[in-house]
């Protein structure tokens, strides 16, 4: 066990420091090993890239198909249009809850994170500029908008935190619905108070808006020259229909999403290679570093020591849905991923929780929803999209990763354990 805590350590230390999980993945699982006692050489060449190309087989098609999708969004100008769209309804007066409804209608429609926060960003300036609010606060509406509710808990999602735990639960998107909506409002309103409170505070200290610099400059949109909302919304809506109405794959859910797109903007169709290869070319990056993190925790799971945390784990004097919602959440934090870190648990510990729902009477459908909430509890200063998130907008972790906490980390962790109690009643 000492082998393995003294890994999960390295790997956060190093991420936290800002090296690439990439390569710190496959050294930190050196040393376990070593420290273990398992032979090093057959510790990398097959377990830890066994684990490595077993995640990528399954979802690198689910990772493309969503970048290419959301890249196209973005190039064609349809996720900046319905953004402004909203902007527009809301009225810009109402920077958090134009930006926040922006944020959640992108990402629930199958935009994935990244492009979320590249898209709504010069629009976030333009809202919190006319509101006159701290742009203190523009990462954490993000962060609410985009890596919270509408990424784990309201059921349908197309994110890949709702996919993931299909395979092992043998589960679909919608699963649990009422575990989903109770923890998506908890901490969508709760998250949305907050940050009224945090912006009223911050007028009473006179911190209004500052005026970004250097590379976080934004440069007007002119709103004439962005696509139709209306066709620019039918992707999104068709996305998430196809997918659990008609109970189509998620593949094919985005590839009907991309065709849509591309039919109208079919004018901006000298662009499309373009979009289509920087979508293709995230993906991989996307994938690469998620499956780092997996082939770590199937190190992990092959040590002698193993045994011994899931006897820790299991030996929780509350619930399974208690001890799944830990591990996920932990892992997820050491890793800076949530699909990373949930990607390790079910990797070590998926079967156990399906044969204990199997022979406890336990809800399978249950058991994804609260390790679909738990993987985004987990937004520690480390995190991979957070870190993204800042480069973008210029700001801190001094400037605002206390909102961050808040409502990226604090109220989801009350929502995991709302869903918990609920689960434990029987409700789904």
């Amino acid at each position: 066990m000492i082998s393995i805590l003294i890994g999960l350590v390295l790997l956060m230390l190093l991420a936290y420091l800002g090296w690439s999980i990439i390569w710190i993945a496959p050294l930190v699982s050196g040393i376990v090993a070593i420290l273990s006692g398992m032979d090093i050489l057959p510790a990398y060449t097959d377990t830890y890239m066994q684990g490595f190309v077993d995640f990528a087989k399954d979802y690198f098609p689910i990772f493309l198909f969503g970048a290419i999708f959301g890249k196209l969004m973005e190039d064609t100008g349809a996720a900046q249009s319905v953004a402004h769209k909203i902007s527009s309804m809301i009225g810009k007066k109402r920077a958090i809850l134009g930006m926040l409804l922006s944020a959640a209608i992108l990402t629930y429609g199958g935009v994935s994170l990244f492009v979320v926060v590249f898209a709504v960003y010069p629009l976030a300036v333009a809202m919190f500029r006319a509101a006159n609010v701290s742009r203190k606060l523009i990462p954490s509406t993000f962060v609410l908008g985009a890596f919270t509710f509408t990424m784990t808990a309201l059921p349908g999602t197309p994110q890949i935190q709702n996919i993931i735990p299909i395979n092992t639960f043998e589960t679909d998107t919608m699963a649990a619905p009422i575990l989903g909506i109770v923890a998506g409002l908890i901490m969508a309103v709760g998250g949305y108070f907050y940050l009224k409170f945090r912006e009223k505070q911050l007028n009473n200290k006179d911190e209004k808006f500052t005026e970004p610099s250097g590379d976080n400059e934004v440069k007007s949109v002119d709103e004439e020259e962005l696509p139709n909302w209306i066709l620019s919304t039918i992707p999104l809506v068709a996305v998430v229909v196809t997918l659990n109405i008609f109970d189509i794959s998620i593949l094919a859910a985005l590839l009907i999403g991309i065709l849509l797109i591309m039919t109208f903007n079919w004018k901006d169709y000298k662009n499309f290679i373009k979009a289509i290869n920087g979508g293709a070319s995230g993906s991989v990056m996307a994938t690469i570093n998620t499956s780092a993190a997996v082939g770590f925790g199937t190190v992990v799971t092959a040590s002698p020591g193993f045994d011994s945390v899931k006897d820790l784990i299991f030996s929780i004097p509350l619930s399974p849905f208690f001890s799944e919602a830990f591990a996920v959440s932990l892992l997820a934090m050491i890793t800076g991923s949530a699909s990373g870190g949930m990607g390790i648990a079910l990797e070590a510990l998926g079967q156990e929780y399906y044969n204990i729902a199997v022979n406890q009477g336990l809800s399978l459908e249950a058991f994804h929803r609260i390790t679909s909430v738990a993987s985004g509890a987990s937004i520690l200063p480390h995190n991979g999209a957070l870190l993204t998130l800042f480069t973008v907008t210029g700001l801190t972790h001094k400037d605002s990763y206390k909102d961050v906490f808040v409502v990226g980390l604090l109220i989801p962790m009350v929502a995991t354990i709302a869903i918990i109690f609920l689960a434990m009643m029987g409700i789904n």
